[in-house]
């Protein structure tokens, strides 16, 4: 992938940055921020930008407060915490020296989800004993579930890449719910993208949602590892395009093409500007597939970092944040957010991969303060840690 001018990937930052934290920080910060991001951007989800504005303002929706009644988290928070579990089960399995089929133990935990949202299991799929998460009730709500991932599952079939179920499928119920697969340490980048592409044709057959969904994960393995925001992304990207794929497959050019305008447009705009709801939507599109969901999310993260004259002044940051991660936290979650599409899976992405990046520490306590269940969310991502020896 060429670089655009003035674009140079960042070097890796070196330990003892501050942007360098533990892994298990950026587990819990992954996991908290995609949560916050959801739940933000759940109460505006089916709204347009200009509903939105009638309802905050010219700015549109900036902050927990302005919700009287909070928000709760979505299926994209749901389905990513059933994902981190199916993972744990095959890593407790292999510390036990008992090999897992993992892509098995992601397909019973997406069917333990499954029978949270009211659909009946099929009695063709394997009985699996309830888990830790299985008794978490907040996670036992509908939140406007994808129809490909309930029906998906529904069939009662273990769908594979040769063998899709919903093979026309690429909603982006399949990148929304694959951050955990970039938090295991210590994986060459082809198995981190196998496992997430694998995992995705449970539920989705189009070869733009297991691609989008591999991409994102890449991303955060490669934010986990200590590169730099557009150095990960860069890196993601030229890794679906220098043949990461399996073989016979090639690059979805939908894929591509909204991946890279995102890149582009990220460094475009002069002064620190960022796109209008109109002009993003226009350019990357709505968010409800996964290609554009996640490259909605990768603008936003990128258009406000730190640098580019935005952080602080795009979101309500509050006078002066003491710590510019919360800032830059908050503006891309408000660009996230503020458009006319699927907002609660945009900003999901956009937090999990800045809590991959700055850890916890960009995490703004009056946000963590308004969310639903954190401790929920910390449980997962604390046994998540503690499996991976972080």
């Amino acid at each position: 992938m060429s670089t655009e001018p003035g674009t140079s990937p960042a070097p890796a930052p070196t330990p003892g940055q501050p942007h360098s934290p533990a892994h298990g920080s950026r587990i819990h910060g992954c996991l908290l921020g995609g949560a916050l991001g959801d739940s933000l951007g759940y109460a505006v989800e089916f709204d347009s930008i200009s509903a939105i504005r009638a309802r905050f303002g010219p700015a549109g929706l900036q902050d927990f407060s302005a919700l009287d009644a909070g928000s709760p988290f979505s299926d994209d928070t749901q389905m990513t915490l059933y994902t981190a579990d199916g993972l744990l089960e095959a890593l407790e399995w292999a510390n036990d020296g008992v090999a897992a089929d993992i892509n098995a133990c992601l397909w019973l935990a997406y069917l333990r989800w499954l029978g949270t949202q009211g659909v009946a299991v099929p009695a063709s799929a394997p009985f699996q004993p309830p888990r830790w998460i299985d008794a978490q009730d907040v996670l036992k709500s509908r939140r406007s579930p994808g129809n490909a991932c309930l029906s998906g599952l529904a069939t009662g079939e273990m769908g594979t890449v040769k063998r899709p179920v919903n093979p026309d499928s690429k909603g982006c119920g399949t990148v929304m719910r694959s951050a955990p697969f970039g938090l295991i340490p210590h994986l060459e980048a082809e198995t981190v993208y196998k496992l997430s592409a694998d995992a995705a044709s449970l539920t989705h057959g189009h070869p733009a949602a297991r691609q989008s969904a591999g991409v994102f994960s890449l991303l955060i393995h490669a934010l986990s590892s200590g590169h730099g925001l557009r150095e990960a992304a860069e890196s993601a990207l030229g890794q679906l395009l220098g043949g990461i794929l399996r073989k016979g497959e090639n690059p979805d050019p939908e894929v591509v093409a909204r991946l890279e305008a995102a890149l582009r447009l990220a460094g475009d705009l002069p002064g620190g500007d960022v796109l209008s709801p109109e002009g993003l939507v226009g350019e990357l599109g709505e968010g409800w597939v996964a290609e554009e969901a996640l490259a909605v999310a990768l603008y936003a993260v990128l258009a406000t970092a730190p640098g580019t004259g935005t952080g602080a002044g795009t979101a309500d940051a509050g006078a002066a944040e003491a710590d510019p991660a919360q800032a830059h936290f908050r503006a891309a979650i408000a660009v996230a957010v503020n458009h006319s599409g699927d907002s609660d899976s945009t900003a999901s992405i956009a937090g999990n991969i800045l809590g991959a990046f700055y850890g916890e520490r960009c995490l703004p306590a009056d946000w963590l303060a308004a969310l639903q269940a954190p401790e929920v969310i910390r449980g997962m991502a604390s046994k998540l840690a503690a499996v991976t020896g972080s």
